[in-house]
This record gives structure tokens, sequence and C-alpha cells, in this order.
């Protein structure tokens, strides 16, 4: 952007409207695959609840360790080429699963095509951040998560129907034309680079590091999206099996489509509000509707129980997530804008990714309906601790500043 007023204010120029294009094709091998890997590692390779919780989730872990490190690999091979070249490493690694013949190949996959994906996704989303209005920052940050809208829907539905077929094959070649798609509309794309951050003084050595991985300002508010991504990680993991178990295999691929619908209608406001009204007018109810969808989940896989849940889940985690994003980032020195979009993404993935091997052991214990009932109180717990880390602030409007 330029320094005039006019460019500053300008929202939806070409290049957000690509990093838009590419963020969807991303979303959708991540969804789809998050979805359908814990199955494929049951049906393939017998894998235990465990086992195959390790398998939809190793993806996860892969993008975290990629993350750490993604802020220090701008400054050295720039936002494009990183962007270009996690791409086409994903594509690599889609093909061979059709070589993995055990789950411990399939599992060591699944890390290194996570490592892909944190580290372009980290690029293009940092990218994006510069590319939004500061004014608008809450505003633009739910609309480019409109790409992953339509991935929640289609990806899952997707997902579900393939693997009800056995068709895994096909679940892979898709998810091969999509990091294929990704990185033809990623070419074509300009990414500003980042200007060096100064160095941190006398700060010691360790700290130093540490900094350059994490961004401190941003790192409070974003342990609420560990939280929420934990939560939300045993929704995408087995909510198939749980409705499989319950004896109403379909409803999942309803589930999704009506979060993907509710997220669509929330991002074209909830940005706004939070801009003008201030962060905690949007993120107490966007939490506690969470907590309430969970809490649904736990009462049974009815037709009004999951329609219900798909809703409150939809206004509480689809509307969660680019409300901390923006608030992480507006925390953080615009220097650190890219450090501060890994933070945010760092703990996101590590809950998602942490979720369903820790919380899929209660499984055995307390069933589906239990594992829902704790995780809603988890999210009950979350709303406490955005209390404790940025509520009581009360910060007013960000069009304001």
């Amino acid at each position: 952007m330029d320094g005039s007023g006019k460019q500053s204010r300008k929202l939806w120029t070409r290049d957000f409207i690509l990093a838009l294009a590419t963020s969807l094709f991303i979303s959708m091998v991540f969804f789809l695959l998050m979805t359908s890997m814990a199955l494929y590692a049951v049906d393939r390779f017998r894998a235990s609840d465990s086992a195959a919780g390790l398998a939809a989730s190793g993806f996860v872990i892969g993008a975290v360790a990629a993350r750490l490190f993604a802020g220090r690999l701008f400054d050295v091979v720039g936002r494009r080429r990183l962007l270009l070249a996690s791409l086409l490493a994903s594509v690599a690694a889609i093909l061979l699963y059709f070589a993995a013949d055990s789950l411990v190949l399939l599992v060591t996959l699944r890390v290194l095509h996570g490592v892909a994906f944190g580290a372009g996704h980290t690029a293009l989303a940092a990218s994006v951040q510069t590319l939004i209005p500061p004014g608008r920052r809450s505003e633009g940050t739910g609309y480019f998560g409109l790409s992953n809208t339509l991935s929640t829907a289609v990806g899952p539905l997707l997902a579900v129907i393939l693997a009800g077929s056995g068709g895994y094959a096909g679940i892979f070649w898709f998810c091969a034309a999509c990091s294929l798609a990704a990185f033809a509309v990623a070419f074509a794309l300009n990414l500003p680079e980042p200007h060096r951050a100064p160095a941190h003084g006398a700060r010691p050595a360790r700290l130093a590091r540490l900094a350059a991985l994490v961004e401190p300002k941003a790192l409070p508010v974003s342990t609420v999206i560990f939280l929420a991504g934990a939560a939300y990680s045993t929704v995408l993991a087995f909510l198939t099996s749980y409705t499989q178990a319950r004896g109403v295999p379909s409803a999942a691929a309803t589930f999704f489509l009506i979060y993907a619908g509710t997220v669509l209608v929330s991002r074209l406001f909830m940005g706004r509000i939070q801009d003008r009204r201030g962060d905690n007018l949007v993120m107490y109810p966007t939490i506690l509707a969470f907590a309430g969808g969970l809490a649904l989940l736990a009462a049974g896989p009815s037709g009004w129980t999951l329609a219900g849940a798909a809703v409150l889940s939809g206004l509480g985690f689809g509307a969660l997530m680019p409300c901390i994003q923006a608030i992480a980032v507006s925390e953080s020195p615009e220097l650190r804008v890219g450090t501060a979009t890994s933070t945010f993404y760092l703990m996101l993935d590590a809950g998602t990714g942490l979720g369903p091997v820790f919380l899929g052991m209660l499984i055995p214990a307390v069933n589906y309906e239990g594992m829902y009932l704790a995780v809603c109180a988890v999210m009950l717990g979350a709303a406490v601790l955005y209390w404790f880390v940025h509520g009581r602030k009360r910060r007013g409007p960000r069009t304001a500043a």
C-alpha cells in the first residue's frame, strides 16, 4: 500500500482476491484430509482410535513445527518463494500417500505434508494482513476467512461421500489437484515482503531467539484459540465416527453444511462489529455460542441437536478465529505482523493437533457424549481465560484509533 489515504482504505484489491482463492484451495486440502484420514487409517491399516487420531493430527503437528520457523524463513527466502515451494511440496506429499504401505509411513507423510502446509499458509496469512487496512483489520480478516468457510463445507462433505464408498484414491487425487490450482493462482500473486525488524538491543540471547519465533504481545490472546482449536478438533476428527456409531452416518455431512452456511453469514458482519464496537462485544458471545454447540453434541446426534450445534458452532468457532487473529495482529508492532500471524496459527494448530490425541483418550471411558461435554467445559474456561489475557483491558473500536 502507498501512503495515500484513499489507497490505504481500499480492501478489495487484485492481490487480496487472489490470496482468497489461494487460501480456498489450501484449506480444501486441509479439511478434506483432516476429516477422512482417521477413517482411512482404520480401513487401510486397522488402526486403533488413538492411532487413527494421530494419523489425522500428524498433519497439524508438522504445521506447528513449520510455523515456529516460518517467520525466520520469510527473511531468508521471501514470502512468495516460500509459498510456491510449499505448494509444490504439498503436491509431492499427497502423491506419496498412494505409496504409503504402513501406518508409520502414513503418519510420517502426514507430518511432512503438515510442514509444507504450515510454512506456506503462514506466508500467505501474514502477507494478507499487510494488504488489509488497519482500520478494517477485523473485517478484512473475516473476509479472508471466508475462503475457509467454503472448504469447511465442501471438504468434509466430499470426505464423507468418498470415504463412505471407499474412494480414498479419489480424495488424494482431488487434493493434489487443489494444491496445483493453489500454486497456479499463487504464481500470479504479488506478496509484499517484510522489512527487516530492528535488533532487540541488549535482550538476552535466549529471549531474542524466542522473540524471533513467537511474538510476545500476540501470545496471550492466542492461548484462547489454542483451547478453541483443541475443542473443534474433536468435531473434525470424531464427528463422522460419532454419527456412524449412533446410526446416523449422513448427519455429519449435514452438520458441516449448516456450519459453513452459518460461518458465511457471521463473517459478513462480525468483523465490522468488532472494528466499530470493540473486541469484548464479539468475543464473549462467540465463545459461549461455541460452548453451547458442543453441549448440544453431547446431548446426542439427533437431527435437531446436530442442526443447533452446527449453527452455534458456526457463530462461535467460525467467528472466533478471525476475531482473535485481528486482536493478535493489532496488539503487535507493525514490523512483527508476520511473527504475530505465525504465533496465532501456531497456537491454533497446536490445539488442533493435540486435541484428537489427548481428548480422544476420553472416548473409551466416557463415550463421545462425555468427551463433547468435557470440551464444552474447556470452552467455558476459555471465556475466563480471555478475560484475564485481554477482555479486562476493554479495548475500544479500531476505527477510532
